[in-house]
Protein backbone atom coordinates (compact mmCIF):
# COMPACT_ATOMS: atom_id res chain seq x y z
CA UNK A 1 0.00 0.00 0.00
CA UNK A 2 2.94 2.50 0.56
CA UNK A 3 4.59 1.68 -2.16
CA UNK A 4 1.44 2.23 -4.28
CA UNK A 5 1.06 5.87 -3.25
CA UNK A 6 4.53 6.36 -3.33
CA UNK A 7 4.13 5.69 -6.70
CA UNK A 8 1.18 7.35 -7.21
CA UNK A 9 2.32 11.16 -5.57
CA UNK A 10 5.84 10.54 -7.33
CA UNK A 11 3.90 10.28 -10.69
CA UNK A 12 1.77 13.21 -10.25
CA UNK A 13 4.65 14.98 -8.93
CA UNK A 14 6.85 14.64 -12.47
CA UNK A 15 3.79 15.42 -14.24
CA UNK A 16 2.71 18.32 -12.96
CA UNK A 17 6.23 19.27 -12.80
CA UNK A 18 6.77 18.72 -16.77
CA UNK A 19 3.83 21.39 -17.64
CA UNK A 20 6.20 24.21 -16.27
CA UNK A 21 6.16 26.45 -19.45
CA UNK A 22 7.18 29.85 -19.82
CA UNK A 23 5.07 31.26 -17.99
CA UNK A 24 6.49 34.92 -19.11
CA UNK A 25 4.97 35.93 -22.45
CA UNK A 26 5.50 39.29 -22.42
CA UNK A 27 9.52 38.57 -22.94
CA UNK A 28 10.43 38.95 -26.57
CA UNK A 29 13.12 37.05 -27.55
CA UNK A 30 14.50 39.14 -30.63
CA UNK A 31 14.61 42.53 -29.12
CA UNK A 32 17.22 44.57 -29.40
CA UNK A 33 19.68 45.73 -27.09
CA UNK A 34 18.42 49.17 -25.76
CA UNK A 35 20.74 49.27 -22.71
CA UNK A 36 23.88 48.23 -25.45
CA UNK A 37 22.94 51.38 -27.06
CA UNK A 38 25.97 54.22 -26.56
CA UNK A 39 25.65 57.70 -25.40
CA UNK A 40 27.57 60.48 -27.08
CA UNK A 41 28.32 61.46 -23.12
CA UNK A 42 29.43 57.70 -22.36
CA UNK A 43 32.41 58.17 -24.76
CA UNK A 44 33.27 61.79 -24.19
CA UNK A 45 34.18 60.57 -20.69
CA UNK A 46 36.86 58.33 -22.39
CA UNK A 47 40.31 59.53 -21.51
CA UNK A 48 42.88 59.16 -24.03
CA UNK A 49 45.03 61.17 -26.37
CA UNK A 50 43.18 61.59 -30.26
CA UNK A 51 45.55 61.97 -32.10
CA UNK A 52 44.50 63.51 -36.07
CA UNK A 53 46.93 63.32 -38.99
CA UNK A 54 49.42 66.59 -39.85
CA UNK A 55 49.01 68.04 -43.27
CA UNK A 56 51.57 65.96 -45.03
CA UNK A 57 50.55 62.70 -43.87
CA UNK A 58 46.46 64.01 -44.57
CA UNK A 59 47.54 64.84 -48.56
CA UNK A 60 48.84 61.69 -48.81
CA UNK A 61 46.37 59.56 -47.54
CA UNK A 62 43.16 61.24 -48.55
CA UNK A 63 43.10 59.28 -51.91
CA UNK A 64 42.59 55.94 -49.66
CA UNK A 65 38.92 55.11 -49.61
CA UNK A 66 39.17 52.76 -46.76
CA UNK A 67 40.67 55.35 -44.54
CA UNK A 68 38.25 57.72 -45.10
CA UNK A 69 35.42 54.82 -43.99
CA UNK A 70 37.85 54.14 -40.86
CA UNK A 71 37.85 58.22 -40.10
CA UNK A 72 33.86 57.92 -40.60
CA UNK A 73 33.55 54.91 -38.43
CA UNK A 74 35.86 56.96 -35.93
CA UNK A 75 33.63 59.72 -35.93
CA UNK A 76 30.31 57.63 -35.45
CA UNK A 77 31.75 55.76 -32.79
CA UNK A 78 32.60 58.99 -30.66
CA UNK A 79 29.14 59.39 -31.14
CA UNK A 80 27.53 56.54 -29.76
CA UNK A 81 26.88 55.43 -33.31
CA UNK A 82 27.72 51.70 -33.72
CA UNK A 83 25.26 51.10 -36.87
CA UNK A 84 28.15 51.03 -39.10
CA UNK A 85 28.38 47.23 -38.33
CA UNK A 86 24.42 46.05 -39.24
CA UNK A 87 25.23 48.37 -43.01
CA UNK A 88 28.82 47.42 -43.88
CA UNK A 89 28.45 45.25 -46.52
CA UNK A 90 32.27 44.01 -47.20
CA UNK A 91 34.20 41.89 -45.46
CA UNK A 92 36.12 43.62 -42.46
CA UNK A 93 39.44 41.91 -43.80
CA UNK A 94 38.59 43.14 -47.06
CA UNK A 95 38.67 46.48 -45.29
CA UNK A 96 41.84 46.10 -44.29
CA UNK A 97 43.53 44.35 -46.83
CA UNK A 98 42.58 46.97 -49.64
CA UNK A 99 44.19 49.83 -46.96
CA UNK A 100 47.38 47.85 -46.98
CA UNK A 101 47.19 47.67 -50.62
CA UNK A 102 46.51 51.65 -51.22
CA UNK A 103 49.04 52.74 -48.47
CA UNK A 104 51.13 55.33 -50.58
CA UNK A 105 55.14 53.98 -50.38
CA UNK A 106 55.52 56.68 -47.99
CA UNK A 107 53.90 55.34 -45.71
CA UNK A 108 54.32 51.95 -46.52
CA UNK A 109 56.34 50.87 -43.31
CA UNK A 110 56.68 48.21 -40.71
CA UNK A 111 55.02 50.23 -38.02
CA UNK A 112 52.89 51.38 -40.06
CA UNK A 113 52.07 48.13 -40.74
CA UNK A 114 52.14 46.89 -37.45
CA UNK A 115 49.33 49.35 -36.37
CA UNK A 116 47.26 48.72 -39.21
CA UNK A 117 47.11 44.74 -37.66
CA UNK A 118 46.71 46.26 -34.40
CA UNK A 119 43.63 48.05 -35.84
CA UNK A 120 41.94 45.69 -37.24
CA UNK A 121 42.04 43.57 -34.19
CA UNK A 122 40.34 46.01 -32.21
CA UNK A 123 37.70 46.74 -34.86
CA UNK A 124 36.79 43.04 -35.46
CA UNK A 125 36.98 42.84 -31.41
CA UNK A 126 34.06 45.69 -31.22
CA UNK A 127 32.00 43.91 -34.45
CA UNK A 128 31.95 40.81 -32.94
CA UNK A 129 30.52 42.18 -29.93
CA UNK A 130 28.63 44.70 -31.23
CA UNK A 131 26.95 41.59 -32.86
CA UNK A 132 26.65 39.38 -29.61
CA UNK A 133 23.62 38.88 -28.17
CA UNK A 134 24.75 39.05 -24.44
CA UNK A 135 27.12 41.72 -24.60
CA UNK A 136 26.36 44.67 -22.22
CA UNK A 137 27.18 48.20 -22.54
CA UNK A 138 30.23 48.40 -20.42
CA UNK A 139 31.83 45.74 -22.65
CA UNK A 140 30.88 47.96 -25.96
CA UNK A 141 32.28 51.07 -24.14
CA UNK A 142 35.67 49.44 -23.36
CA UNK A 143 35.99 47.62 -26.80
CA UNK A 144 35.13 51.35 -28.59
CA UNK A 145 37.90 52.96 -26.32
CA UNK A 146 40.42 50.44 -27.61
CA UNK A 147 39.13 50.92 -30.85
CA UNK A 148 39.37 54.42 -30.72
CA UNK A 149 43.04 54.24 -28.71
CA UNK A 150 44.41 52.18 -31.81
CA UNK A 151 43.08 54.17 -34.64
CA UNK A 152 45.02 57.58 -32.65
CA UNK A 153 47.62 55.82 -32.57
CA UNK A 154 47.55 54.71 -35.97
CA UNK A 155 47.21 58.43 -37.21
CA UNK A 156 49.93 59.57 -34.65
CA UNK A 157 52.45 56.62 -36.10
CA UNK A 158 51.92 57.96 -39.77
CA UNK A 159 52.99 61.39 -38.46
CA UNK A 160 56.04 59.97 -36.28
CA UNK A 161 57.18 58.19 -39.93
CA UNK A 162 56.23 61.34 -42.21
CA UNK A 163 58.05 63.49 -39.75
CA UNK A 164 61.14 61.06 -40.02
CA UNK A 165 61.27 61.00 -43.42
CA UNK A 166 61.21 65.22 -43.28
CA UNK A 167 64.15 65.64 -41.36
CA UNK A 168 67.60 66.67 -43.10
CA UNK A 169 70.31 64.72 -41.35
CA UNK A 170 73.74 65.71 -42.75
CA UNK A 171 76.04 63.07 -42.52
CA UNK A 172 79.64 64.09 -41.68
Amino acid sequence: MRILTFILFSGFVFFTSCKNTDKNPSVNKTEQKPNNALIEQDIAKFRYTDYILDEKADELIKSSNEYTQLLELKNDIKKGNLSFFETYKDSPKDLFKNLRKTLPSELNSESILARILVLETKFLQLESLFNLSTTNKDQLLVASKEFLVAFSNFNLQMNKKIELESRIIEKP
